[in-house]
């Protein structure tokens, strides 16, 4: 029964928050609720215009999968809904297939939300969330450096009242660049204003609240709804003086209501065309997400669990999709905000998609003479933020191949739209892995004097035996990597002709797949041939467990020991290697030794 119980609240976390929900909880949620709802409004309406889709969209894509998150998701802090990253890649991915402003736009914006959905959910079931750790931290953050300036650059046809088409920096650039004879002066104002409103009050707002009297989280939450003042004055002043007839773009008429549950009508085609781009969004939104989530979960010591986001984030898609949103992923700037206002379990999430219906219902038809500038202005200043350049110089000085991932990845996305950027930095980060895993560090390593420790001869003043050379590698043996080990090994061998035993250190090698094990054979085989005897030494237990199942240990002509100090206390017996008394006192003659001495192939690291 508690079994049955425990499984329930793993599938519906929901039933283990509800089952301690009290009034004072109810109180906080609420406040983070309304919070949330007044910054995710104008949010909402902005990320929709970056996604190529009516506004009134974006609100739908904030009620549904904001109630579905709630009864799937572990962290109680999250804010799920549009957010820019993925509205770029909704209107990249669906601007090849439609024209957008028609009718087929918005279903395959709809269906995209579907199928990122359910890739989503088959992830987690299947628990595949390991497949976000093929995005490397220097390629998200190469990624999501680009797509804000890409973003930034997309929306200042609507800050300058010009119309630009482009998928990437370059066409953006170029299509404005082509237009600037037709800048609207009302609309520039407006834009300007509006964007520099913005900036001031992410910086300057709170700081003069505090000042005035206002405690300090009051301050830094009023300071939250800055966008929506924009919205409200930039609204009054457009409608009083009709700047709509001097050229300004407005979101004009958005239909009252919740939003449409529909079944959107299966086309073969178009799911073929939609279904890689959907695997990028679904990923790149679980990364985002899951990364948020961890974050503040970590400061309440909260758990989260990845495969039941993975579910969680694809139960708010398929609500999205049958919502007719688009999709939809957690938001760091609104999780923040509701994790500051203080927001103690996923109901706020709920509470918050009953503010956005309400506002669906009730206060679109105040939204008609909303200029598309200060929803530009809107994403600007959100999405500059995600801008971050120096990481590629702190990244550079720090490693070269990850710097050379990140640049690509920048370089690419600015250059040829964000699907090829992050393929191009997934796929340069996998090669680069691989380049650098081919070439592992390798060193010929003696003993500390007075410890039992060894280290690599190039960096510190250790002791060498005449007869015993021991090589340390520092990574897995695959094959990529495993015919340059029998080549060091041989240059070493015939470099020094005295070695009677050449002893493989492996302290760090986690993994022998079938090629390195092919190697390893040749090298037994090989020594051999030269009267030279091949040893193992610090090999791990897993490592161990399938050697043991090859013929290779049988074959071994020296021994495999628990220890390098051990290695040398077997194999050298020279006063040069171990300070006189060390070899008496550290030898040991229990039952494991002597049963592994019988045996003539390792010692008690078998045990490991």
């Amino acid at each position: 029964m508690v079994l049955g119980q425990a499984r329930r609240r793993d599938v519906l976390p929901i039933l283990g928050w509800a089952r301690q929900y009290r009034a004072q909880t109810l109180a906080n949620d609420s406040l983070a609720a309304v919070i949330v709802t007044i910054m995710l409004i104008p949010q909402s309406l902005a990320y929709a215009l970056l996604a190529g889709l009516p506004p009134v969209v974006g609100l739908y894509a904030s009620i549904l999968p904001l109630i579905a998150y709630a009864l799937f998701g572990t962290s109680r802090t999250l804010a799920v809904g549009p957010v820019a990253v993925v509205s770029l890649m909704t209107a990249a991915a669906v601007g090849q297939v439609a024209e957008q402003g028609t009718a087929g736009y918005l279903a395959a914006a709809i269906m995209l939300a579907l199928l990122s959905g359910g890739i989503l959910v088959l992830m987690g079931l299947f628990r595949l969330g390991f497949l976000a750790n093929f995005l490397s931290h220097p390629v998200i953050s190469g990624f999501i450096t680009a797509s804000g300036i890409i973003i930034a650059a997309s929306q200042l046809k609507h800050i300058l009242g010009v119309p630009a088409e482009g998928d990437n920096l370059l066409e953006v650039a170029s299509s404005l660049l082509a237009h600037l004879g037709q800048i609207n002066g009302p609309t520039v104002i407006i834009g300007v204003t509006a964007t520099a409103f913005l900036f001031w009050v992410r910086e300057g707002l709170a700081p003069l609240l505090e000042r005035a009297g206002l405690p300090n989280r009051a301050a830094a939450m009023t300071a939250k709804a800055g966008p929506v003042l924009a919205v409200a004055v930039t609204i009054a002043f457009t409608a009083a003086l009709r700047l709509d007839e001097q050229g300004v773009a407005i979101v004009g008429d958005v239909p009252g209501s919740l939003p449409p549950l529909a079944v959107p009508a299966f086309d073969l085609g178009l799911v073929q065309e939609l279904i890689g781009p959907a695997l990028l969004i679904s990923i790149i939104g679980f990364v985002e997400s899951i990364s948020i989530a961890q974050t503040l979960a970590a400061k309440r010591r909260q758990r989260i669990d990845p495969d039941q986001e993975l579910i969680a984030l694809g139960a708010a898609n398929l609500a999205s999709g049958f919502s007719s949103g688009y999709p939809v992923t957690g938001g760091f700037a609104r999780s923040a905000v509701n994790f500051d206002a203080g927001a103690e379990t996923p109901a706020a999430g709920a509470f918050t998609a009953v503010g956005i219906a309400l506002a669906a219902l009730f206060l679109t038809p105040l939204l008609t003479f909303l200029p598309k500038a200060t929803l530009a202005a809107t994403i600007i200043v959100a999405v500059l933020s995600l801008v971050n350049i120096s990481t590629v110089r702190e990244t550079f000085r720090y490693s070269k191949a990850d710097a050379a991932a990140m640049i690509a990845t920048i370089l690419v996305t600015l250059g040829a739209g964000v699907e090829a950027g992050v393929v191009t930095g997934v796929v340069l980060s996998i090669l680069l892995f691989l380049y650098a895993t081919s070439r592992p560090h390798m060193a010929i390593v003696g003993l500390v004097p007075g410890t039992e420790h060894f280290r690599n001869i190039d960096r510190h003043e250790v002791r060498c035996g005449q007869r015993v050379l021991t090589l340390r590698v520092d990574e897995s043996l695959y094959f990529a990597n495993a015919r340059g080990l029998e080549d060091t090994i041989y240059d070493l061998v015939a470099a020094n002709p005295n070695i009677e035993h050449f002893v493989l250190m492996c302290p760090a090698v986690n993994a022998i797949d079938a090629s390195a094990l092919e190697s390893l054979e040749a090298i037994n085989a090989r020594l051999r041939d030269a009267d030279v005897t091949f040893h193992l030494s610090e090999v791990k237990g897993p490592v161990m467990d399938r050697l043991e199942r090859s013929h290779f240990l049988k074959n071994l002509t020296g021994n495999v020991f628990l220890s390098q100090f051990e290695a040398m206390k077997r194999l050298e017996h020279e006063a040069v290697i171990i300070p006189q008394g060390t070899l008496e006192k550290s030898y040991r003659h229990d039952s494991s030794y002597a049963k592994a001495t019988e045996t003539g192939k390792y010692d008690v690291m078998n045990s490991e």
